[in-house]
């Protein structure tokens, strides 16, 4: 006799299917980016029924996630059909961020645009963590205020952290910044004392490549995005989409093993030859600078031939680190981000030189180098889409808030501390 094999699978229940089909709807919306998509299109693309599309979209219309901005694109003739686009008041997305001479905070809309953005000087390994990250958390205080002023309401905040990150809250090691085991993203949460907006942490070299991929740099078979700022990281998109990790550290790759040590306590990291404080060293220049990668320019303005053998050496020591990266990984194209966007003209030449002469592919297939769109401002970008993101892959959390009358979520009281 035959025999039925019971099933395995849990049932759907009809509120899973709701909150299913509501994010395969918003999804088509966030992926239409600037193009308002109209319901039948909607309906077209989620194989939903209109009825079951109409009142989605209501839903959506009532919560302030979208708002109807027409005309929708349509290929044929009659009259235009009404479009809807993500609204640009409602849930925002925090971003805050460590670099050289400055700390910085972000923030962005549903639809990815920056609506705030802020910077204070910032001494990097002169000042204690616990330091460091009061002054961050005040900053991110004055954005979150800045963006209720914008009708905005910040649902969770990213920190990109130049180092090796744990369970998106501990920086196990930052060596440019000396901290060792930092809960970054307890104490920002604590500081900042408000329940509804969460601090979780993320390198900063992922943060500045999803920055860039957001900025539309392009991807037809990836990018390799080198940053840098406090520390060397590099970032990977394979197939449009970023690679996720925790990690990224370019600058302790080993370039030369009769090299300078480094904080790492390592020796002949590229660290120690391409780091900007580091080119700024061996050109000569004494003390610190806010702003190493401008008073590097303002050098080799001034002609200083000391600066330009520095930036010569970085770049070489750039391009072997990166072909080592290149023969693992399948792509075309490297940005330079960070204080490196700023420094292109002069590192490029060098970096392309070495990939020539060391990466198989690059005989049939050229690699190009260029700066990247955001430079500087990629990690801290890329840290309030990364926070917003929560939002745009599921809606549901938002919709379940309880609103005041205007529509808006209620949102926990803020500490002035």
């Amino acid at each position: 006799m035959h025999r039925v094999a019971p099933a395995t699978g849990t049932p759907i229940r009809q509120d899973s299917l709701r909150a299913h089909n509501l994010v395969l709807t918003f999804q088509q919306i966030v992926d239409a980016r600037q193009a308002p998509i109209s319901r039948s299109e909607l309906a077209a693309g989620t194989g939903l029924t209109r009825p079951t599309i109409s009142r989605i979209v209501d839903e959506l219309l009532t919560a302030g996630l979208i708002v109807e901005a027409g005309p929708a694109r349509s290929g044929t003739s009659g009259r235009p059909r009404v479009g809807l686009s993500l609204a640009r008041t409602g849930p925002a997305g925090l971003g805050l961020d460590i670099r050289a001479g400055a700390l910085s905070a972000c923030v962005v809309d549903l639809t990815g645009t920056v609506r705030h953005l802020e910077f204070a000087p910032h001494n990097g390994r002169d000042r204690p963590a616990e330091e460091t990250l009061h002054s961050l958390a005040r900053m991110a205080r004055t954005a979150i205020r800045a963006a209720a002023d914008d009708d905005l309401t910040v649902v969770g905040a990213t920190f990109a952290a130049p180092g090796r990150v744990e369970n998106t809250s501990v920086v196990r090691r930052a060596p440019a910044l000396g901290w060792h085991d930092v809960d970054a993203g307890a104490a920002l949460s604590r500081l900042i004392g408000s329940a509804a907006v969460p601090v979780v942490v993320g390198n900063d070299a992922a943060l500045s490549t999803l920055g860039e991929l957001y900025a539309g740099a392009p991807e037809p078979r990836g990018f390799v995005c080198v940053s840098g700022e406090f520390d060397i990281g590099a970032g990977i998109v394979l197939d449009g989409r970023p690679l996720r990790g925790h990690r990224g550290h370019l600058g302790h790759v080993l370039v030369d093993s009769a090299g300078p040590p480094c904080v790492c306590g390592a020796s002949g990291c590229l660290q120690g030859y391409a780091g900007l404080r580091e080119i700024l060293a061996a050109a000569g220049h004494d003390g610190p600078a806010e702003a190493p990668a401008v008073a590097i320019d303002a050098l080799v303005s001034a002609g200083s031939p000391a600066v330009l053998h520095a930036l010569d050496r970085a770049a070489t020591g750039l391009g072997i680190a990166i072909s080592g990266l290149l023969n693992l990984v399948e792509v075309d194209t490297v940005l330079l981000g960070g204080g490196y966007s700023l420094l292109s003209s002069w590192l490029v030449e060098g970096i392309e030189r070495e990939i020539r002469d060391r990466v198989l592919s690059a005989r049939w297939t050229p690699v190009q180098v260029r700066p990247a769109p955001l430079g500087p401002d990629a990690a801290v970008i890329g840290a309030a889409l990364d926070a917003i993101d929560t939002v745009r892959r599921d809606p549901n959390r938002w919709l379940a808030q309880p609103r005041r009358q205007d529509g808006q979520p209620r949102q926990a009281s803020q500490s002035s501390a």
